[in-house]
């Protein structure tokens, strides 16, 4: 068998023209590649985009709960506070009725008192009277008896 040798132009050529079929070949598999690392990166842009605003959402519903809790935590105060506002104001109420009722009695034992006195100082009155009565009878008495004795 005898060897056939191809020349050296035609291997070049031959070589250059496989070349060129890789290259148009390659041309839209490099081309798919670009525009998938184009794809790529701009996903990737948005993906990062999304996580930063999926952090800021997550430090806003923190923020966010934060002062719920700061308001639950006010209106809690406030509850409590008015409870203990309406316990002083029924207190202060039971306390007026007590001290109402306190005035009350006390007010009916002064007219008790009053009553009394001015019964007291009306018996004195007709005790003077009386004893003037009978001073001025006694004083008459004396002078009929000064008179029928001389």
């Amino acid at each position: 068998m005898q060897e056939i040798t191809i020349p050296q132009p035609i291997v070049a050529a031959l070589g250059d023209w496989v070349k060129q079929m890789a290259e148009e070949a390659a041309t839209p598999a490099r081309n798919a590649l670009a525009q998938s690392d184009e794809q790529l990166q701009a996903v990737t842009a948005a993906r990062d985009q999304a996580l930063a605003t999926l952090a800021q959402r997550d430090e806003e519903i923190e923020q966010l709960n934060a002062e719920l809790r700061n308001a639950r935590h006010i209106a809690t105060d406030a509850l409590v506070g008015k409870a203990k506002d309406q316990l002083a104001i029924e207190g202060k109420e039971s306390q007026l009725a007590d001290l109402r009722a306190q005035i009350e009695r006390n007010v009916a034992a002064s007219a008790a008192l009053s009553d009394a006195r001015l019964a007291a100082e009306m018996e004195l009155v007709g005790a003077v009277t009386a004893r003037d009565n009978y001073a001025a009878e006694i004083k008459e008495l004396r002078a009929r008896l000064a008179a029928r004795a001389a």
